[in-house]
């Protein structure tokens, strides 16, 4: 009777040693095989020997895959390794079960969590995608959900997802509204982790550039799609300076500034912080407006609230702009582009805006018709230099260098007073210029 019971006990035992050994137990089909093959792994790992580390890898993650977390972690950078160097779509096919199975067998782990491993699946399937449009709606749909899982995504994995929806508006694969609603989802996003003064938070400062910068650069925000959105968060929102700016700075850059928006957000910018900015928001508004009188105002206090000579230049141009085509106070024009110049020295539209002054205040300069066309010569020398210290606006200098090279004196009428080509002119009164003696062909 007693070796009836220990061979009972002996069949129990076998028993349930046999169901221990299945897939899902922490050592797999073969315990023994399974701590030699992740030995021999590990150590080729660590060696960096990838392609040794292959095989023994490959036998843990197929026969043992609750074993251990590193089995996913080295085994992602394995893969990653083997596909770099064999291009093999089998090694990007093996990386994606790698994240599924992981979370798979190491749901249970407190290391692992289901949303970050989604969205390094996602991130990779876009990599990997080659314009394959099904891969990359599944690379977003990834990298979605990992957002919503966790809200605390790595700036590289939303600047990515971003991408993707770009990507998938342009082929219509996701709608106009769905894409402008991700752009403020994500803006709001990562302005929160930006100000959260936590290590990284400048990656999210550099994100939100480049999240803005995709958006404009999509072409797919019209203005009157913007107004839809932006209308009812402004509503939401209208107690949140940050959110106000935000909103302000869309429009402006997508050159919504006719909107009723625009002007509603300018002047409660205003109201809550009378800053450069927001003078220059209003002085738009009212320009838009043709109250010239008002854009004048604020521009000005614009530019005295401004520490910043970039927006200082910006601002002193635009006022000599308007008073060089508005106006038409050609004097002043010049005034608000030296001052442009002084802050911004290569600002080639502030010498351009002079040359047009003089050419335009040509026929109200005192003297005889020789004397006024002098004053070419002097819009001609801006016009070049223009060109010589900013390249970008060469073709429209080069433009006004032909139309008004025209109206220079004739060397006949240059002979009876004594100027000959090459000779230095003072051009007087306002403009007040010396130039070199020029003729017409």
């Amino acid at each position: 009777m007693k070796k009836i019971a220990v061979l009972a006990l002996g069949m129990c035992l076998f028993t349930i040693g046999t169901k221990a050994q299945t897939l899902e137990s922490k050592f797999g089909l073969d315990s023994a095989n399974t701590i030699l093959n992740a030995s021999l792994y590990t150590e080729y790992f660590k060696q960096k020997n990838f392609e040794e580390a292959l095989a023994p890898w490959r036998y843990v993650f197929l026969n043992a895959p609750a074993f251990q977390l590193n089995t996913y972690v080295r085994g992602e950078v394995i893969m990653e390794y083997m596909i770099r160097k064999t291009k093999k779509k089998e090694y990007v096919d093996t990386l994606m079960m790698v994240f599924d199975r992981r979370n798979q067998y190491m749901k249970n782990n407190p290391n692992n969590k289901e949303g970050i491993v989604l969205g390094k699946k996602g991130m990779a399937q876009f990599k990997y995608a080659n314009g394959d449009i099904n891969m990359i709606k599944d690379a977003f749909h990834n990298m979605m959900k990992s957002y919503e899982l966790e809200k605390d995504v790595p700036p590289m994995q939303v600047h990515m997802t971003f991408q993707v929806a770009c990507d998938l508006a342009k082929e219509n694969q996701l709608t106009k509204d769905d894409f402008i609603n991700l752009y403020i989802d994500f803006a709001d996003f990562v302005d929160k982790q930006a100000s959260s003064g936590e290590k990284g938070c400048d990656d999210y400062l550099v994100c939100k550039a480049n999240l803005e910068a995709m958006f404009i650069d999509s072409g797919l925000a019209d203005c009157m799609t913007l107004n839809d959105l932006l209308v009812k968060k402004y509503e939401a929102n209208k107690d949140s300076l940050s959110v106000l700016k935000d909103i302000y700075k869309l429009l402006k850059k997508q050159d919504c500034t006719d909107l009723p928006l625009y002007a509603t957000i300018a002047e409660s910018i205003y109201h809550k912080e009378p800053s450069a900015e927001a003078a220059y928001g209003l002085a738009v508004m009212f320009y838009r407006k043709n109250d010239i009188p008002k854009f004048e105002q604020y521009l000005k206090e614009a530019i005295d609230k401004t520490d910043n000579e970039t927006d200082r230049a910006d601002y002193n141009l635009n006022l000599a702009q308007v008073y060089l085509s508005t106006k038409r106070d050609y004097q002043q024009a010049k005034k608000y582009a030296l001052a442009a110049l002084k802050s911004n020295p290569n600002l080639g539209q502030a010498y351009l805006t002079i040359g047009l002054a003089y050419a335009s205040a040509s026929n109200s300069y005192e003297g005889d018709e020789f004397e006024k066309r002098t004053v070419f010569w002097a819009a001609v020398d801006k016009f070049t230099k223009a060109k010589q210290v900013d390249p970008s606006v060469a073709e429209k200098a080069n433009e006004f260098i032909s139309k008004y090279s025209v109206y220079f004196p004739s060397k006949e009428d240059a002979f009876f007073r004594s100027i000959t080509s090459g000779a230095t002119v003072k051009v007087g009164g306002w403009i007040n210029e010396t130039t070199t003696a020029r003729f017409k062909e």
